[in-house]
């Protein structure tokens, strides 16, 4: 059996990213699918949703998980990630889901046999989160293609904004970037939310990136959410039957206005409930391995 990775969007076809989200959506309706295997959460950075979400999926999986807390490995020691994840490997571990501040530290990781999941490398690619994302939008409209989809924010930095753009794309859904513009990267965008507030079917607000980079003073909380965040008054201007999302953790009062985060368009809440089930589907994915 080979072992299936699931590093980046970008080399996801779209036969496979709809069949993670039916087996997620098979999930959330109450399937049970128990797997075996051995797990382990390598995370180098700080997370909430994305460690906690695998780990009630691997549990709901009934997978046997390994601890790992960075502060006390090799690592801190200059063991390498290519040795730490062959160690895993060496005392047979099945899968690990790494969080990395390197972009595409994955590279480094050919040859291992394990199977790997991306749970998000620097400001690269995040799968799982536009899994999720992708669930969340096809629950609400049936489908993705022909969808408008506007994502503000701090997309150069941002691996939720750049998974997203290639799967939405790939499954012909119609994206606008909205950013400052040394925020932009490689992408194409406006500076106007306005200009799209009122067409736009789903409004996808991303989190200030403060520790990728110096925030200059034009982007104080209160000037960035004048300019660009999900105020109150842009909320009134929203189609009937668009709807806020919002990867998280959320920076009240700066993307999105304290009293939206949980109003009826709101699906931030959905997206991390939903996340629990697509990590199932991926984890299912690696384990079970692909023709």
């Amino acid at each position: 059996m080979i072992l299936a990775n699931l590093l980046s969007m970008n080399n996801l076809e779209n036969q496979t990213i709809m069949t993670l989200l039916e087996r997620a959506e098979k999930f959330r309706q109450g399937e049970k699918a128990p797997i075996d295997g051995t797990v382990v959460n390598l995370f180098f950075e700080p997370s909430t949703r994305t460690k906690m979400s695998f780990e009630m999926a691997e549990n709901k999986m009934g997978l046997a998980v390994l601890p790992f807390e960075t502060a006390f490995s090799s690592i801190l020691k200059g063991e390498t990630l290519y040795d730490t994840v062959r160690t895993m490997e060496a005392i047979g571990v099945d899968a690990v889901i790494i969080r990395h501040e390197e972009e595409e530290y994955y590279q480094q990781l050919e040859g291992c046999k394990v199977a790997v999941i991306n749970g998000g490398d620097g400001s690269g690619q995040h799968p799982t989160q536009s899994l999720l994302d992708l669930l969340t939008i096809y629950q609400e409209f049936g489908r993705v293609e022909g969808i408008h989809v506007t994502i503000v924010g701090d997309i150069a930095h941002s691996r939720v904004a750049k998974s997203n753009a290639a799967a939405l794309k790939q499954l012909g859904a119609e994206v606008t970037f909205i950013c400052p513009e040394e925020w932009s990267g490689e992408y194409d965008s406006s500076e106007h939310l306005d200009d799209f507030i009122e067409k736009t079917d789903v409004v996808m607000m991303l989190r200030v990136q403060h520790e990728r980079h110096a925030v200059s003073a034009m982007f104080s909380k209160e000037n960035y959410h004048e300019q660009y965040g999900l105020t109150i008054e842009r909320e009134k201007r929203m189609k009937e039957g668009a709807i806020i999302m919002h990867p998280a953790p959320i920076n009240r009062g700066v993307e999105i206005a304290d009293c939206l985060v949980e109003c009826e368009r709101s699906r931030i809440f959905k997206q991390m409930a939903n996340g629990v089930f697509v990590r199932m589907a991926v984890l299912e994915y690696a384990l079970k391995g692909r023709d």
